[in-house]
């Protein structure tokens, strides 16, 4: 009775296995339909993220000068002006397929979920206090992870949030 029970069980587990390496489905379920929309959104992003790269201040932070933190409070706000623009940008053309137009608004909801994280962070350093960014976090993840994974699945990588400014 024991072999019987322990080859039901190998047998399960190898079916299990092939099931899951050979025949079970690939595909994102973040991948939208529409391919056209993604390479849009892609162009779009990617000009973005030049206008925000040009506003870089490579200057070290000195914590001792409270100007300095609150100078860049200013920056983090301008380089959130440009993302939230793109953002604006992406979502003012919808996707024509069906998971497309359900997951993109989705997107667009945590990504201004993760812009506000950034405003409330610039004003906190233009109080002068240089803190470490922190954001949202959804389902035990932060919030910036699921928008990477979004826009790494529909290959527009230039649309994942931004890690410096």
């Amino acid at each position: 009775m024991w072999r019987a029970l322990l080859l039901v069980v190998v047998v399960a587990f190898a079916a299990f296995w092939i099931w899951a390496l050979f025949f079970a489905s690939k595909e994102s379920i973040n991948k939208i339909g529409d391919g056209a929309w993604a390479q849009r959104a892609e162009g779009v992003c990617a000009e973005a993220e030049l206008r925000r790269e040009a506003l870089a201040d490579l200057r070290r932070v000195d914590e001792a000068e409270p100007g300095m933190v609150a100078e860049r409070g200013d920056l983090v706000d301008r380089a959130t002006d440009v993302v939230e623009a793109m953002l604006d940008d992406v979502v003012a053309v919808s996707p024509t397929d069906d998971k497309g137009l359900a997951l993109v608004p989705l997107w667009e909801q945590d990504y201004r979920t993760y812009l506000a994280d950034r405003r409330e962070f610039a004003g906190v350093l233009r109080t002068g206090n240089n803190v470490a960014f922190t954001e949202t976090a959804v389902d035990g993840i932060p919030i910036s992870d699921k928008l990477e994974r979004f826009a790494g699945d529909n290959e527009m990588p230039a649309c994942a949030p931004p890690i410096d400014l």
